[in-house]
């Protein structure tokens, strides 16, 4: 059920939360944006009051991150993950445990405390990013191979705006 309500002063219909997050993937999905700002500004075309707050925290919630796009750098999509309802405990799990991440050509190498390297992995597997070759998970460091040194770096990024 739509929640609407008409804001007088500036005539712009308010809509609950789903419907403007369903709005924001709608607009992904068919525009290539890379700041919150140009969401932000879609959001409004729309009839969508929002700030960039606002937009900020449905980013946060939607689960999107950044990739590398066509005709921009980075664009916005969402993260798929296969098991609904664990990315708050996988994300938690890796902003707990990962100590550095950094790459070595098209390799990323990430530590992290002793023991969290398969959790922490399990993270950035149910990324599914399209750059990630694949990756592998010791007792303290995770190993990522990408097909380019600026791939692996786009996903050190995106991981790195992902918590």
């Amino acid at each position: 059920m739509l929640n609407f309500a008409q804001n007088s002063t500036i005539g712009v219909i308010r809509m609950s939360n789903k419907t403007r997050q369903q709005a924001i993937l709608d607009i992904i999905a068919q525009n290539e944006l890379d700041t919150q700002e140009e969401l932000a500004a879609m959001l409004q075309q729309r009839g969508y009051n929002v700030t960039q707050a606002t937009v900020s925290r449905d980013i946060k919630q939607l689960g999107l991150v950044k990739i590398a796009g066509k005709s921009k750098k980075y664009r916005y999509t969402q993260v798929s993950y296969k098991e609904h309802g664990l990315h708050a405990k996988y994300d938690n799990i890796f902003k707990e445990s990962v100590l550095s991440m950094q790459n070595a050509g098209n390799i990323i190498v990430i530590k992290t405390v002793s023991g969290a390297a398969n959790s922490a992995g399990a993270f950035i597997d149910r990324m599914n990013l399209p750059q990630l070759l694949g990756s592998i998970a010791g007792d303290d460091t995770i190993f990522c191979v990408t097909r380019t040194e600026q791939d692996a770096v786009d996903v050190i990024n995106i991981i790195k705006d992902s918590y």
